[in-house]
């Protein structure tokens, strides 16, 4: 596959301008444009749901320094957002009405919040998080608030749950599952978290299903349940999952998945389009390690196959082998997930002290480590990575006992 002379980029998240900026250190000389309907330089997500919302930060991560994208010829346009693709005359339609023809293209066009499909969801006070600004509204919304509650209990919302708490607010967590992050982590590993929280103050309504937001134009008031329990917020946090933005690729004729709702692309992260790749939240990828299609949302996925892809847009053919990771950080605890578990049919096995918030937690499937979890454990993350990427077969005994090492 001969080396492209202009190669497109829609979306400047960590994904696509991770990308960009991958072409260049490989030494690729062509054209490279990125188009982003943000304004602000590319940044990472991570810090929005904890150093800038807790006020550790007043900014993100940056994905590069200011100066980098047009020191290497790149051409980053904010505030730019494209809004077709035709396949056959291979070029790209903004908003402006401008087109961008392109030999190659990556589709990185990230996710959206979900909506909460209720009576008074668009109300002022009701927020959701994804973007720099509205993490910076929010936070400076936590600082005034008396009482937040949020909507929905999975990673966004308990980070937004430990910050709000540490900017005084009454806290009040609503979710229609019985645990906190539940279906990621299972019931025993999941009523750690609870407890945590509920140590520092947060009350939860679990299995709870919300009808209204109450309010007028004047503001949000509060959240009414279905039992008819009515919880007073000066602000309400709307954490109930993202959807990946796939409009664009949608109307271009690109295969969606009816499982994930993503863009369906083989192990190198291509789609059936000639010359069209996709990457980060709205790739569903085809990964040999798994034998079927995953696809992830967490900060590393965008940044890896961001850079992966990179190879492969310029003549590359390798496959995306990475394994599925994360991070977080609530209150004192904080850990490292790697791997792809389901906590329903998984064995989980516990390497530690669940009380003491001091463990790895693992999961197994037909014998073999699927995933694993240190919590507040810092030694042993290389042997972590082995045992999930290697997929070893080990016995629940020697998990819990042996050392790490001697099981890679």
């Amino acid at each position: 596959m001969s080396e492209p002379k202009r190669i497109v980029i829609v979306g400047s998240g960590l994904a696509g301008a991770g990308a960009a900026a991958e072409l260049r250190e490989r030494g690729y000389s062509g054209e490279v444009l990125v188009l982003g309907s943000e304004t602000h330089r590319p940044y990472e997500l991570p810090p929005l749901s904890k150093g800038l919302l807790l006020g550790d930060t007043d900014e993100p991560d940056w994905v590069r320094d200011e100066k980098f994208f047009p020191a290497h010829d790149i051409d980053l346009r904010g505030g730019v957002t494209a809004t077709r693709v035709e396949q056959e005359e291979r070029f790209v339609l903004d908003a402006n009405g401008d087109e961008h023809r392109y030999d190659r293209l990556l589709l990185a066009t990230g996710s959206r919040p979900k909506r909460l499909p209720v009576p008074g969801a668009d109300l002022p006070g009701v927020r959701t998080l994804r973007t720099l600004d509205s993490a910076l509204g929010l936070r400076e919304a936590f600082r005034k608030a008396d009482r937040v509650v949020i909507i929905g209990a999975g990673w966004i919302g308990t980070e937004a749950a430990a910050a709000a708490r540490k900017h005084d607010a009454e806290v009040t967590v609503v979710d229609q599952a019985e645990l906190p992050l539940r279906a990621a982590l299972g019931d025993e590993v999941a009523t750690v978290f609870r407890d945590l929280h509920t140590e520092h103050g947060v009350t939860w309504r679990l299995g709870a299903a919300i009808d209204e937001v109450t309010g007028d134009a004047d503001g949000v008031r509060g959240v009414r349940l279905g039992d008819g329990t009515e919880l007073p917020a000066d602000v309400v946090l709307v954490a109930v999952g993202a959807a990946p933005r796939v409009e664009l690729a949608e109307s271009a004729g690109l295969e969606l998945t009816a499982a994930d709702g993503g863009v369906a692309v083989d192990a190198g992260l291509r789609t059936a389009a000639p010359d069209v790749y996709a990457a980060g939240d709205i790739a569903s990828h085809f990964h040999p390690r798994y034998g079927q299609r995953v696809r992830v949302e967490h900060w590393a996925n965008a940044k890896n196959q961001g850079a992966h892809v990179a190879g492969n847009l310029i003549g590359e053919n390798e496959p995306y082998l990475r394994s599925p990771y994360f991070f977080t950080d609530q209150y004192d605890l904080g850990c490292e997930y790697r791997g792809l578990a389901d906590p329903a049919t998984d064995e989980l096995v516990v390497r530690g002290d669940l009380a003491a918030r001091e463990f790895v937690a693992f999961w197994l499937r037909d014998g073999q480590v699927s995933a694993a979890m240190n919590v507040n454990v810092w030694d042993g993350g290389d042997e972590l990575q082995a045992l999930v990427d290697g997929r070893v077969g080990v016995s629940a005994q020697r998990l819990r006992e042996a050392d790490l090492g001697e099981l890679v």
